[in-house]
Formats: C-alpha cells, sequence, structure tokens
C-alpha cells in the first residue's frame, strides 16, 4: 500500500509556509553565556517551545514546553490574544512571545490566558495562579516581580507568585470594554509596529503605562454568515477620516500611585515609540495626526513633564522604524532620519551613515557601536537587489557583519551576535551564534524541506529600474514564450523582491504550472530610497504605472507572452491587481483580488492618512486611489477582463465590506466577476485546507481566464 505524497499548497500550509520548526525571537544574556529561543518540535508542529542555548557548550535545553505545561490540554486562545496575534499576523501556537528579565535569568509567558515562568539556567518553569486571561506578561528587569494584563488591569505578581495586584484598572464610570491600561490599541499595533503598552523602569520600581479609551472610535459589526447562530464582533475601527482612540501616558508606581505625562496630544496624539533605559530618561515619539511631524520628549518621571530632545518634519511623511528612538549607553539619541535625500542612522545630531546605505532598523547600540540592518542605498556601488546585511557603525566607519548575498538580521548582547541569514540557494534560514565574529555555535532548524527550488533571477526593469524577481518553470526549456503571472505585494511595508529561497516558494509553484511569474516592488515599497517610497503620495496608482513598466523592461530579455498577462495579489497586493484589471485592461487580461482594498475610506486612520491624506479634505485623491466611489466603478476602462475576489468574512483589517461592494460595483456596471468568500477566515488563510485549495482554485482561474485549460 503506498500513501499519496502531500502537495506542495497542502505542505505549504501544514507547515505555516515552512516556518514550523525554524528557530525565531533570539535574546542573548548580558554576559554572552545564553540564548534564548522559540522553536516547535518539528515541521508540522505549531506549538512553539522555550528554549536555551549554552554558547560555550553549545547544548540546547527546553526551558519550557506547552504540551507539559497545559497537561496535554487544547490550548484555548482568550480574545485579546487572539487580537494580538492577528495583529502581528502570528499564526503559531504555545509560546508565541516571551520576555525576560535584564540578567536574562527569568522568562515569562502566556499559554491559554495563564501566566508561566521560567527560570532559564535551571530549566524549570511553572504557572502562577493569578486572575485572566493574562495578556503580554512582562518581568521587571530585576527579576523580582512580573507585569500582566487582565480584563483592561496592569496587574503585578510576585515571581514566586504573591502578592498580586492591579495597579490600574478601568475606573468605575468608565465602559470595561472601551478602557485598558497597558495594552496597544488597533492602529498601534497594526501599523505603528508598537505591540506594547506598559514598560518597566530600569530600577523595576514603577513603569510607564498606556492608558487608551476606544470610546471615540467607531463600532463595526464582523459576522460570520455562515454561522447564523453566533453572535457578530463588534469591534472598534477608526477608519479614516475618522476618530482616533484617546492615549494616555502614565508613570505608575508599584503602590499605585500615578504620575501622568504630559504632551501637546491634541498636536500630537500618536504615541508611537517608548524607550526607557538606565542610559537616561524616558524617551518617548509622538506624532501628529498628519504624520508630517513628531517630537522625541525625555520625560521627568517624577513630575511627569517633558522636554523636546529633537524635532523633525517632512513635507510627505515620517516613517517609523525599528529599534529607534533610543539612548546609547554614553546618553546619546540613536535615530533614523530622512537626510539629503538618504535614510540614514543619526548619533546625536551627527549622521553616521550616507547614502551608500539605506538603513532599515536598529538592532543593537553599545559602547563602541550601533548594529543595524540596511540595505543598498542610492549611491551604492552595485544595486544588491533584494539583499538585507548587518553593518556594525560608529564614528570610525562601518563593518558588514554579513557576508554572503541574502536578507540577514541580528541580535547581540554580551560580545555575542546571533545572526539569521537567509540565502537563495538554500531553504530556510541559517543561525549562527558569533563571539568576536567568529562562529561559536549553530541552532539548528527543524523545518521541512520544501521540495522545490525557485527558479529564480533578480533583477530591475523598466526605465526606473525597478526591483524585480524573475521565476521560471522548473522544467522550461526556452523555447516558447510564457504566459505572464504578475505577482506583488507593491505596496508601503511590504518588500516581496527578496534573496531569499523561501520567499518565492509560492511564486516558483506558480511558475510550475506554466506561467513566467514577475514580482515587481515599484515605488511606494520599502528599501531603496526615501524619494522612493514617498513617491506615492497622495496617488496610490504610481504602483500599477510601476507594474506596466517593469513587465515591458523585463519583455525584451525573458520570454513573456504579453498577449496573456494576469495578475494576482492580497491586501493591497489584491487592490492592485483589481486596479489593473480595472484600469489597464490593455495591458492585464485577468486578475485576482485577495481581501482587497477597494474603497480608501473604509481603511484605518494611521496607515492610509499618510499616504492620501484626509478624505473629507482629499475626496479626488481618494477616489483616484480606490477601486469604487459612491457612484460605482472608479475611472473602469473598456474592455472587460475576468476577477476572481477572494475575501475572508472574519477579517477585522481589511473587513469584507470592501469586497461586497466592489462586487455590487461590477455587477451593476456588468462586469462579470467570481467571488470566493472563506468563511471564518481572517486576514491570515492559517487554516490547512482552505489555504491549498485556494491556490488550486486560482491556478483553476488563472488557466480559464488566459485560455489555457
Amino acid at each position: 500500500m503506498t500513501t499519496e505524497p502531500l502537495s506542495f499548497p497542502r505542505r505549504y500550509a501544514r507547515t505555516q509556509r515552512f516556518t514550523s520548526g525554524a528557530p525565531r525571537a533570539f535574546t542573548v544574556s548580558p554576559d554572552g553565556s545564553r540564548v534564548v529561543f522559540l522553536r516547535s518540535g518539528s515541521g508540522t508542529d505549531r506549538a512553539h517551545q522555550l528554549w536555551v542555548l549554552d554558547v560555550a557548550q553549545g547544548a540546547e535545553r527546553v526551558a519550557a514546553d506547552p504540551a507539559a505545561l497545559l497537561g496535554g490540554a487544547t490550548e484555548h486562545l482568550p480574545p485579546e490574544e487572539r487580537a494580538r496575534r492577528e495583529r502581528s499576523r502570528e499564526g503559531g501556537a504555545g509560546i508565541v512571545g516571551y520576555a525576560t528579565d535584564t540578567a536574562v535569568e527569568l522568562a515569562s509567558f502566556a499559554l491559554s490566558g495563564r501566566l508561566f515562568t521560567a527560570e532559564l539556567r535551571a530549566g524549570t518553569a511553572r504557572e502562577l495562579r493569578v486572575p485572566g486571561p493574562v495578556i503580554d506578561p512582562r518581568p521587571s528587569p530585576d527579576g523580582r516581580l512580573v507585569a500582566y494584563v487582565a480584563g483592561g488591569a496592569l496587574r503585578v505578581v510576585g515571581a514566586e507568585g504573591g502578592d498580586d495586584r492591579a495597579l490600574a484598572e478601568p475606573e468605575p464610570a468608565a465602559d470595561p470594554a472601551s478602557v485598558s491600561y497597558g495594552l496597544a490599541e488597533f492602529i498601534a499595533a497594526e501599523e505603528m509596529g508598537r505591540s506594547r503598552g506598559f514598560w518597566w523602569s530600569p530600577e523595576s520600581d514603577r513603569l510607564l503605562v498606556a492608558r487608551v479609551d476606544d470610546t471615540p472610535v467607531q463600532r463595526w459589526w464582523i459576522s460570520d454568515p455562515a454561522r447564523p447562530e453566533s453572535d457578530p464582533q463588534r469591534v472598534a475601527y477608526p477608519v479614516a477620516g475618522s476618530a482616533n482612540a484617546d492615549v494616555r501616558l502614565f508613570v505608575i508606581a508599584l503602590d499605585g500611585v500615578r504620575t501622568e505625562v504630559v504632551w501637546d496630544r491634541a498636536r500630537y496624539p500618536y504615541l508611537a515609540h517608548v524607550h526607557w533605559s538606565a542610559a537616561g530618561a524616558p524617551l518617548i515619539l509622538v506624532q501628529a495626526r498628519d504624520q508630517r511631524s513628531q517630537l522625541f520628549l525625555a520625560v521627568n518621571p517624577d513630575t511627569g513633564t517633558t522636554r523636546m530632545v529633537h524635532a523633525d518634519e517632512d513635507p510627505q511623511w515620517l516613517d517609523l522604524f525599528a529599534g529607534v528612538p533610543c539612548w546609547s549607553p554614553g546618553g546619546q539619541l540613536v535615530r533614523i532620519a530622512d537626510e539629503g535625500g538618504a535614510r540614514v542612522l543619526a548619533f546625536g545630531e551627527r549622521p553616521l551613515t550616507g547614502p551608500q546605505l539605506h538603513v532599515r532598523a536598529v538592532l543593537d547600540v553599545s559602547d563602541d557601536d550601533v548594529l543595524i540592518a540596511a540595505s543598498a542605498g542610492e549611491a551604492a556601488a552595485t544595486p544588491e537587489t533584494g539583499e538585507v546585511h548587518v553593518y556594525r557603525v560608529n564614528e570610525l566607519g562601518m563593518e558588514r557583519v554579513s557576508h554572503e548575498p541574502g536578507v540577514h538580521s541580528a541580535v547581540r548582547a554580551g560580545g555575542v551576535t546571533v545572526l539569521v541569514s537567509s540565502v537563495l540557494d538554500q531553504p530556510g534560514a541559517q543561525v549562527q551564534v558569533l563571539r568576536e565574529g567568529k562562529r561559536a555555535a549553530t541552532v539548528p532548524s527543524y523545518a521541512e524541506h520544501p521540495g522545490l527550488s525557485p527558479r529564480v533571477t533578480l533583477t530591475q526593469g523598466g526605465a526606473r529600474k525597478i526591483p524585480c524577481a524573475v521565476l521560471m518553470p522548473t522544467d522550461y526549456d526556452g523555447d516558447n514564450p510564457l504566459p505572464v503571472l504578475m505577482d506583488p505585494y507593491g505596496g508601503p511595508h511590504g518588500p516581496r523582491v527578496l534573496a531569499a529561497h523561501n520567499a518565492h516558494l509560492t511564486s516558483q509553484w506558480f511558475a510550475d504550472q506554466g506561467f513566467a511569474v514577475i514580482v515587481a516592488d515599484g515605488r511606494g515599497t520599502p528599501g531603496r530610497s526615501p524619494a522612493w517610497e514617498k513617491a506615492v503620495r497622495d496617488d496610490f496608482t504610481l504602483s500599477l504605472d510601476d507594474q506596466v513598466d517593469a513587465l515591458h523592461g523585463l519583455a525584451g530579455t525573458f520570454p513573456l507572452d504579453l498577449s496573456r498577462v494576469a495578475i494576482r495579489g492580497w491586501s493591497y497586493g489584491g487592490w492592485l491587481a483589481g486596479l489593473a484589471v480595472l484600469r489597464r485592461p490593455d495591458v492585464f487580461h485577468a486578475g485576482i483580488a485577495g481581501a482587497p482594498v477597494a474603497d480608501w475610506r473604509l481603511y484605518d486612520t494611521h496607515y492610509t492618512e499618510r499616504y492620501l491624506g484626509d478624505p473629507a479634505a482629499a475626496p479626488a485623491t481618494y477616489a483616484r486611489s480606490s477601486l469604487i466611489t459612491d457612484d460605482g466603478l472608479s475611472a473602469p476602462a473598456e474592455p472587460h477582463r475576468p476577477l476572481m475576489i477572494v475575501h475572508g468574512l472574519a477579517d477585522d483589517n481589511v473587513v469584507v465590506a470592501h469586497a461586497l461592494r466592489l462586487s455590487s460595483a461590477l455587477l451593476a456596471a456588468g462586469r462579470p466577476h467570481e467571488v470566493l468568500p472563506l468563511s471564518g477566515v481572517t486576514h491570515m488563510t492559517p487554516q490547512e485546507q482552505v489555504a491549498e485549495n485556494l491556490l488550486l482554485l486560482q491556478v483553476d482561474f488563472l488557466k480559464r481566464s488566459l485560455g489555457l485549460a
């Protein structure tokens, strides 16, 4: 008896895109002796365990196993935790996040809404019995206490389990469903990269705590029509042009005494970043509603007053970056800034990098240097398409830590660097533990091999030298032109042209169905220059222009059949696919729009207003960049082209109203189309059968629409 091997789509879904079993979320102890990380037990196991690597011995051990801690019981996620995972696009299970004390001796994490701690040297873990459901537990820097959120209140408990108490909880007159302490509001977690709502002082004697009141925010209802017996979910969604949550910040001592942090919240309502270290006063970054100005403020924790450390302005918008702002150990402000047409690392008021690098994130700051992630800038000797490298930077110059072409990141402490590297010719990521630049250990991955290798060419297309990845069928002999599938994200936050093997697996699978697949990162996508990213201000349709230019620019080099061109995408890429078939049917002959933003007036404030402004002040801008308006389709062209619309009914990021209104407008215009509703599916599609069949149905649609069936 033989067993039929699983298809690539099924394996792709079952392995969480071949990420299950891969190590991640690294923390290095300050003495460099231990590396803490998460990893599941196999390539098909979604439940992550907490691991510790002894650097000197090169030996690993499990510090916390969710199966043992839950006694084999099924994990049940409280709604608050489910929402946090949706915001971070977390599809794993078990221990998906943890926090440690300063010495990296104690870790805390939540499982099924319950609080657990692990002693990392001893390798023992236990539950602390506290009120729940527990969200985001974090030890104090000295390891004596653990702070966590439960029922909208910020609470602390002794690391041994005693003296549990609330430090801040919703006021009796407040709506308990609207006010919380210690949690990030929707747009902070979804758009600002701030997933936290409280921060310990270095002395462990008080905390900075965000109070969020989303009473002013418009309420939407997310229902599942396939389950009419279930109540709809009521969510606070700050749609463009409407009210945001009211966010305040307090210094709260362990006895509950609170002091409000004062800044001009009317002018700078967005609390974008908080940093509190022993190197200086608490540091916060606040932004104006239009995101064209922002302040770096130092907080006096005794009085709550603030003083301005730095101010930024930009006529388009100001981006937020991982790892900054922060203080250096010597008390200098470290930030990333757009200066002289380049994105640079600034140390105090002095830029330490120039146009040769495009700085993406600050990874670590030490007495000697700053560790950054950066791609090639406009003045680089070569474009290094799709590559991201790790550099050490100080006033004397810079040194590249990663060398092989690929996508690299790192964490560092105690003279030890954990370098995580993804390259084109190897699946997954390779993890090296470096001491003084030399390999001291490696962290193995248990991820499954994908079973295919992308036949990818990284290049540039069109007059603007648009970064592109071109994938051909594995067995293509080069004799005949191929139908083309454009496979973009194509917009802000989502670079897809990467010098990494697994980034191209789905595109290669589509190529193996008989297509030449092109992934193009046009204007608006990050990683090249500030001007490249900010070109889309007030006009997202430039993203479509660049897809067309890349396609035509590559046609002279690759065997592309321009009479059969399709496009597929998800989220911004789904919007782009819909725009392509509606505005440029002369180029695109079919499209698949997954979770498309059909009307930008229905997307959230911080994202949409950054690029398109206030919808009340710029209605024409929104109409030009949307697929639909109140009058129907926005600027449709002839002829009609086949369009498949795919959308999860439980999506609370791009709500299904986008797809339904787009379908109604297409129907009113007499344009045939297909709608594929996904019951119970959010903006992610983690369900195994759904993910597999979704890919198969897309191939069927593309072949039918292009006359290939």
